[in-house]
């Protein structure tokens, strides 16, 4: 692995990067939390196009412990950048509070699809506004766990 495949580079948008060095900086998904104190996780993942590791909290939406990624970005018209890192390197690690693990992501579409959006905007009735302000259907990730 060359050292730019190991290299970390911190997120381009000021409230994302203050939010990892937050949790990063207490060990804790906690520190991170958004809005009114509402949950989320940590993703650490690889960069699609730089091969650097990108790092991106996200609302916490669990469910047995397997997580959804809702690629909302506020209901912009595009698809956030770290769909693509999904797409192309579904391998990530997931912190939620204190714990830490290896995951898959998957995109889901159809039945399975709109169970989680109703889990989702459950767990983030924000989601449901976001999508009224685009016409892009946002996508979900599962996050399971990986197999060893």
């Amino acid at each position: 692995m060359s050292s730019s495949e190991s290299e970390y580079a911190p997120s381009p948008t000021d409230w994302v990067r203050t939010a990892v060095e937050k949790i990063e900086a207490a060990g804790d998904t906690k520190a991170g939390q958004f809005n009114n104190g509402q949950p989320v996780v940590l993703l650490t993942m690889r960069g699609a196009k730089s091969g650097k590791i990108r790092k991106v909290p996200l609302m916490r939406v669990e469910h047995e412990g397997v997580y959804a990624a809702v690629a909302s970005l506020g209901g912009a018209p595009k698809h956030p950048v770290w769909y693509y890192n999904l797409q192309a390197d579904p391998k990530i690690q997931l912190q939620d509070g204190e714990q830490t693990g290896e995951y898959v992501a998957r995109e889901i579409e159809g039945e399975e699809y709109k169970l989680w959006w109703e889990r989702s905007v459950e767990a983030f009735p924000n989601y449901a506004e976001y999508q009224t302000k685009t016409t892009r259907i946002i996508p979900l990730f599962l996050l399971e766990p990986a197999s060893n």
